[in-house]
């Protein structure tokens, strides 16, 4: 009996030591790369079909785990813990995830902070919309419908049904797509989606151009189609308010070698380029996700009396303040000073008292000063910081505010003079009244 004991307690020692690694290596605050990615595949060809995106996150540094969607192994989570720092869906045909993942299980992991990639195509089964459409974007009601642009296809399918798309509508965002501009259009061959009106994180980062529509190309359009112009996103970006990040694609031929490695031109275009900008799309589109860019940090919020360097436990109404606070952002392999000029805090108790923009050093060290509001009660410094493609910040520290003691009034004050000036002549009128009236014959 005790033998039996000692083994089962030394198999529970041998199963926390195998995850370990797997812990040393997670997201963490202070290093906020993704570092181990579970990769979910409909079939293991896509990993020499699509080896350039793979190769390029290993050379980066992430250790990709690549299973089949179906495989009964699958587990994301252990005795608690996450094993898997972000997860990639390249499964679009999967009706169902082996092992223990399903569809909340996709949804937990998301909302406990972790990352995902989604990719699908017009095989898309009702589980990969479903994931899609909790994370607020709805593909195409017609399981057949593909993005068809007649206008915008690229020069290679002149004869064919204009499904392979040269788009060039990007989001404006350096966060998101890097500072290097992307020069060569996007091919993108697969279904479209649309973002849920009432989901106010999600966000087109690739759009299909006003002339585009979603339908089928091997039938006759008997009705409008319902997705049209540039309503039709081709590549959408979720950040969730835990600040988790998703991408979804509706395209999984976008991160194929075939479609790196292509020459496109545009229609009504006369330069060909001699590859596409799918490579450069995705990488940079991958380097936010994974928080490579775009990740950013708070330290060191501190205030105190503009004579003084210590903080102090509550405030007098009146009182002269000084507000600091540094925030860096994750560069991918060092945290370095963020530098901007919208960063503003409140002096706040139920509603701001005060509001003032912080200057910045170009450090990473955000100050002000300003005079505490003539209102006592407690109060909070509070730093409430979004901004497109970067994580949230939401910083407050409580201090309670107290109004002067019955000792600290001036004896005299310079507004109630008027005051002063009436009861002293009053006192004067009085008295040359009284000897008036009292010597007055």
């Amino acid at each position: 009996m005790a033998g039996r004991k000692f083994l089962t307690i030394s198999l529970l020692m041998l199963n926390l030591l195998s995850l370990l690694p797997l812990l040393t290596v997670s997201f963490s605050p202070d290093h906020p790369t993704d570092r181990r990615i579970l990769v979910l595949l409909d079939d293991l060809a896509l990993k020499s079909s699509h080896s350039i995106f793979f190769t390029s996150l290993q050379f980066r540094g992430f250790d990709l785990d690549f299973k089949l969607a179906d495989d009964p192994s699958i587990a994301v989570k252990r005795y608690g813990q996450y094993l898997y720092d972000g997860l990639i869906l390249f499964s679009p045909s999967t009706d169902r995830f082996g092992g223990s993942l399903d569809l909340e299980g996709v949804l937990d992991f998301v909302d406990s902070g972790h990352d995902l990639i989604l990719a699908a195509d017009v095989s898309a089964s009702d589980l990969i919309r479903s994931v899609a459409a909790e994370c607020g974007v709805d593909f195409d009601e017609d399981p057949s419908a593909m993005v068809i642009d007649h206008t915008g296809y690229s020069v290679s399918q002149i004869e064919g049904d204009h499904t392979l798309i040269a788009a060039d509508d990007f989001v404006q965002s350096d966060v998101i797509l890097g500072s290097t501009k992307i020069e060569a259009p996007v091919l993108f061959k697969g279904t479209g989606h649309s973002l849920n009106p009432g989901n106010s994180l999600a966000l087109k980062v690739l759009s299909a151009s006003s002339s585009a529509y979603a339908a089928n190309p091997a039938s006759k359009l008997s009705n409008p189609p319902s997705l049209t112009g540039t309503a039709v996103s081709l590549v959408s970006v979720v950040q969730a308010r835990n600040n988790a990040r998703i991408i979804i694609s509706g395209s999984l031929d976008l991160f194929s070698n075939r479609l790196f490695r292509s020459a496109v031109q545009k229609v009504g275009s006369s330069y060909k380029y001699e590859k596409s900008g799918n490579e450069q799309f995705v990488t940079e589109l991958s380097k936010w996700v994974f928080h490579e860019r775009g990740h950013l940090k708070a330290v060191n919020l501190k205030h105190n009396k503009v004579e003084g360097t210590e903080e102090p436990s509550m405030y007098r109404i009146n009182d002269d303040l000084e507000f600091s606070v540094e925030i860096f952002e994750w560069a991918g392999s060092s945290w370095v000073p963020y530098v901007a000029d919208d960063v503003q805090v409140q002096f706040y108790m139920m509603s701001p008292y005060v509001l003032k923009t912080l200057s910045t050093n170009q450090k990473g060290l955000y100050h002000t000063s300003f005079k505490v509001p003539d209102a006592y009660g407690v109060f909070q410094f509070k730093v409430e910081y979004q901004r497109l493609g970067y994580t949230s910040l939401s910083l407050s520290k409580q201090i309670p505010v107290r109004p002067f003691r019955h000792n600290e009034y001036e004896r005299f004050i310079t507004t109630a003079f008027p005051y002063y000036g009436a009861s002293f002549s009053m006192m004067a009128g009085f008295f040359i009244f009284s000897i008036v009236y009292l010597y007055n014959k």
